[in-house]
């Protein structure tokens, strides 16, 4: 019979009286597989699918990212719940899609919206989990922090710019003189090193939200000299590309830069300012300084105690826009704005450096934890479990992607298609396999109403009118030396 051995060696030192705690490294058995596993859940802001094990940019240095890649399954077409930050992070954590709740944009508090009883924290604390977290989980100003045992925010500074501007309008980049730990990621990986050396009596969630690459794209320049100027590829681009689509997408390429043909876009400002590489430049210089600390993260997990009972998943918010379609930042219901990397490694159910193909979004995470962890899945959860997935990545999967931008502005993306069908009635069809990059738009072509028909059925049948307005606000790096802030003393 196989047992679990934890063995605690006491040596001690006559010489300086001191004592030496040595743990050796659990081993697991049929036991450990019927205890709860801990979760390390990493998320990182505007991350698109610019990583380098997806291929989209051959350019970028993400080493970590696709070290992670390789121990698990990824899937390399998923796709966030809304291209904004606080329905995004709102819809994943609650289980709970925009179309249902009204958390359409950033100035949506949806607290009031959704109990406290319905998150996935909670869900976990109440199944006998201890909660960490730490940074960004939540959009910025509408944090509930009391969901975690011990939640902290860090501020990175101060940090001094070494371009006479910070970008160019509304995209704001520049080197800064700082080393690493001035940069607010910093801490938040170091208090998840904290968390992962620490003992903990009962199966933990972890909760780890970086900043970068959020804008500014302030990291330090030995990031930026990773990418010379006269080496920057850009992105795929047609100067006609706007032309085959409705009114509401133009709105939403010029979005939020400009709603008025009489006033510049982002992309048009960076276009005449002739700064359009820098600013990839800058954006691929914070991929890689993000991906520096999910690197010590990762060392920290497999120096640990729990690195063979921790299931870890991956994701960012949403993607970005770098001039593709003319628009830049996320906002829009493109390829680009919405893809973002998703990763899982779950002991005894993934294999490592396995590639999913299948089209899945991030509303699976709360429902696929809880069904990896032996917790019930929540009645009110709209999304669906991917443990059948995760143990055979090819197995039959039909359910497409859905994402959502304002009221009745909903995609639809399967494995071949892309359809957008905005509130107004304007509608956008791609063929995703023949034009990637999608410039041309198939939705008139009289041919694919069948098509258009049988992707219109993923819609919500539910859109609630937008929640109540608040003040929310886009987090950034603070200007002041690193603090913590806690709702609860530090457990130690």
């Amino acid at each position: 019979m196989k047992r679990i051995f934890l063995t605690l060696l006491l040596i001690a030192s006559v010489a300086g009286g001191s004592t030496l705690l040595v743990f050796t490294q659990p081993q697991y058995g049929k036991a450990a597989a019927a205890a709860k596993p801990n979760v390390l859940f990493i998320a990182v802001d505007d991350l698109n699918h610019w990583v380098k094990h997806l291929g989209r940019n051959k350019q970028v240095i993400t080493p970590n990212i696709d070290r992670l890649a390789r121990m698990g399954v990824t899937f390399s077409n998923a796709y966030c719940a809304a291209p904004v930050c606080n329905p995004s992070r709102a819809a994943l954590m609650t289980g709970l899609r925009p179309s249902t709740t009204g958390v359409y944009d950033n100035n949506v508090d949806w607290r009031p919206v959704v109990s406290a009883d319905k998150t996935l924290v909670t869900h976990f604390r109440q199944n006998g989990y201890g909660a960490f977290g730490v940074g960004k989980i939540y959009h910025g100003g509408f944090d509930r922090m009391t969901e975690w045992d011990d939640y902290h925010r860090e501020r990175g500074g101060p940090c001094k710019l070494l371009n006479d501007t910070n970008g160019v309008g509304g995209i704001k980049f520049s080197p800064v003189d700082c080393g690493d730990e001035g940069i607010s990621d910093y801490g938040i990986a170091s208090y998840g090193i904290e968390q992962l050396q620490r003992k903990h009596n009962k199966p933990f969630l972890l909760t780890i939200g970086f900043h970068k690459p959020h804008m500014p794209w302030n990291v330090p320049k030995k990031y930026f000299d990773l990418y010379p100027l006269d080496q920057i590829e850009l992105p795929p681009y047609r100067e006609d590309d706007l032309n085959d689509i409705p009114a509401e997408g133009v709105k939403m390429a010029r979005c939020p830069g400009s709603n008025s043909p009489d006033k510049p876009s982002d992309h048009e400002l960076l276009l005449k300012s002739g700064r359009w590489k820098e600013a990839v430049q800058a954006y691929l210089a914070s991929i890689t300084y993000v991906d520096g600390q999910i690197g010590r993260v990762l060392d920290a997990l497999e120096k640990s105690a729990y690195k063979d009972n921790t299931i870890i998943v991956f994701w960012g918010d949403h993607g970005w826009s770098l001039g593709e379609k003319h628009h830049w930042r996320k906002f829009a219901l493109w390829e680009e704005p919405t893809r973002a990397p998703f990763i899982w490694v779950a002991p005894g159910v993934t294999k490592a450096g396995i590639v999913s193909p299948r089209t899945v979004d991030f509303m699976s995470i709360h429902p696929t934890l809880a069904d990896l962890c032996g917790l019930p899945i929540p009645k009110h959860v709209e999304g669906v479990s991917l443990k059948s997935l995760l143990a055979n990545p090819s197995a039959e999967w039909t359910a497409p992607a859905l994402t959502t931008h304002g009221f009745q502005n909903h995609a639809v993306r399967s494995s071949r298609w892309r359809y957008i069908r905005y509130e107004q009635g304007g509608e956008e069809l791609y063929d995703e396999t023949k034009d990637p990059y999608e410039w041309t738009n198939l939705a008139g072509d009289k041919k694919y109403d069948q098509v258009k028909a049988e992707l219109a059925k993923a819609f919500p049948k539910v859109n609630s009118p937008r929640g109540p307005q608040a003040t929310g606000r886009e987090e950034g790096e603070g200007e002041a030396r690193p603090q913590r802030r806690n709702n609860r003393p530090p457990q130690r």
